[in-house]
């Protein structure tokens, strides 16, 4: 049974600002000294950068975690809102997209509404209400009457101009019957920079990202009654959740010295699940972070590298100088050994990257375009690799505005099943590289067999 405190910051449509008070929120209530957990729903790697610099304002340091019901399935929503969310004060979540808007043809699946059902939690909507008066009453109701399961606690009132339009809205809002918790002016929102995919992450601008927090925190706890919000979050019902825990058989390796798996981070690679390491961990592993921008080897006694999601094309020049670790990195991934890349990584394993030399791992060249490649994908593993065995079925994600050519290798990683059918990705020796992000608290076992690829590769 799971007793914390907690929201889910929610809002008509994108853009309408609930990043912005879902991150001052975690911040104000941070630095009131509450323990809060971040959570995001769907699969955005960016935003819970920034829910973990919030709560930080307390001192504390814990990762922003994702709640994706497509990619994790309903059914582990509770559980690892739980594991994220255990020994907390409070919790908060912010929503994706619009309230009702969820994985494509699919209904409520992934959806803000889904999720706030699945963990009992009030939902405060956050209206931009920069070009409405009497109308936004109509807009609430609609969203609170919508469906009868998601409570609608409260509204913030964003991009607010005057107290004139203020006193305006808050009358409209009085018969709506849902309580204005804040309001926040135009002139409020601290602003945070944007490029090709989104925000841009907090790893890349962590000082300036630091001080616009503290303002944000300022702001919101300014704008917006901290105690009414608490208090809704305090009135959520105890949810009937088991925690979530990375329970797997540790692969016990001959002479019991654990495996070192390398992971990529810092600037260029920035997009991973805080569950990822922890699997890896429990199933055996050391996990070691480096940094490919600046380290010119990999971690001592590296038996497996994986590289997740990030931008390696806005660091294509420093990536490609660094030519002491793409040579490292190339030997081991020619010596056999597990490695494991997603997205970023597959560009990075790429013989170029916008005519920058990368790896050479793949006999493939990427490049920028113009178009965007997002959604939720169906996918099934056309061939054994160091993560999946042949016939295994999985739920991802892409992301990314490049274009590999080719998109798959003469053994590709997956086989797409929906919404459509290709092949993709590439397994090579020990290599699985794709495009696909995916969730392995889905699928566990992705993590040991990995590890156990480790073990059989340093025994050799």
């Amino acid at each position: 049974m799971v007793n914390v405190p907690r929201l889910v910051v929610a809002a008509p449509s994108s853009g309408s600002g609930k990043t912005t008070v879902a991150t001052g929120l975690m911040a104000a209530f941070s630095e009131r000294g509450l323990a809060v957990s971040p959570h995001k729903a769907g699969p955005d790697y960016i935003d819970p950068g920034y829910h973990a610099l919030a709560v930080s304002a307390g001192g504390r340091t814990r990762p922003g975690r994702n709640l994706d019901a497509y990619l994790c399935g309903p059914g582990l929503i509770g559980p690892l809102f739980a594991h994220g969310a255990a020994g907390c004060d409070l919790a908060i979540v912010e929503g994706v997209m619009g309230l009702y808007d969820g994985a494509s043809g699919q209904g409520e699946l992934a959806s803000t509404a889904q999720v706030s059902k699945l963990l009992r939690a009030p939902v405060v909507l956050v209206v931009d209400a920069s070009s409405q008066s009497r109308s936004v009453a109509a807009l609430v109701h609609g969203f609170a009457s919508w469906d009868p399961e998601v409570r609608i606690g409260g509204v913030i009132l964003n991009k607010v101009a005057t107290d004139r339009h203020e006193r305006l809205l808050r009358d409209a809002l009085d018969e709506s019957g849902v309580p204005v918790l804040g309001v926040l002016r135009r002139t409020d929102l601290v602003g945070t920079p944007s490029r090709h995919l989104g925000l841009v992450p907090v790893a890349e601008r962590h000082a300036d990202a630091l001080d616009s927090m503290r303002e944000l925190a300022a702001r919101v706890r300014a704008g917006c009654d901290l105690d009414a919000l608490l208090a809704l979050a305090r009135s959520a019902p105890p949810l009937d959740a088991a925690a979530w825990a990375p329970d797997l058989e540790p692969v016990v390796p001959p002479g019991g010295a654990r495996p070192v798996v390398a992971v990529a981070g810092g600037s260029a690679f920035t997009f991973s699940y805080a569950e990822h390491t922890e699997l890896l961990t429990a199933a055996g592993a050391d996990v070691v972070p480096f940094d490919p921008l600046r380290d010119e080897r990999l971690p001592a006694g590296t038996a497996g590298l994986v590289i997740g999601g990030g931008f390696p094309e806005v660091y294509a020049p420093e990536l490609s100088a660094n030519e002491p670790l793409r040579k490292t990195v190339s030997e081991l991934a020619h010596s056999g050994a597990p490695v494991a890349a997603e997205c970023a990584g597959l560009l990075y394993l790429a013989r170029s990257l916008d005519g920058k030399p990368m790896c050479g791992v793949l006999d493939a060249d990427a490049r920028m375009s113009g178009r965007l490649t997002l959604g939720y994908r169906e996918a099934v593993a056309v061939g054994d690799s160091a993560l999946a065995a042949t016939g295994t079925r999985v739920r991802g994600h892409e992301f990314h505005r490049t274009v590999l050519e080719p998109g798959a290798g003469a053994a590709p990683a997956w086989g797409l099943t929906h919404p459509e059918r290709r092949l993709e990705g590439f397994v090579q020796r020990g290599v699985h590289a794709s495009y696909l992000h995916t969730h392995w608290a889905a699928a566990p076992e992705m993590a040991r067999r990995f590890v156990e690829r480790c073990v059989e590769g340093r025994a050799a």
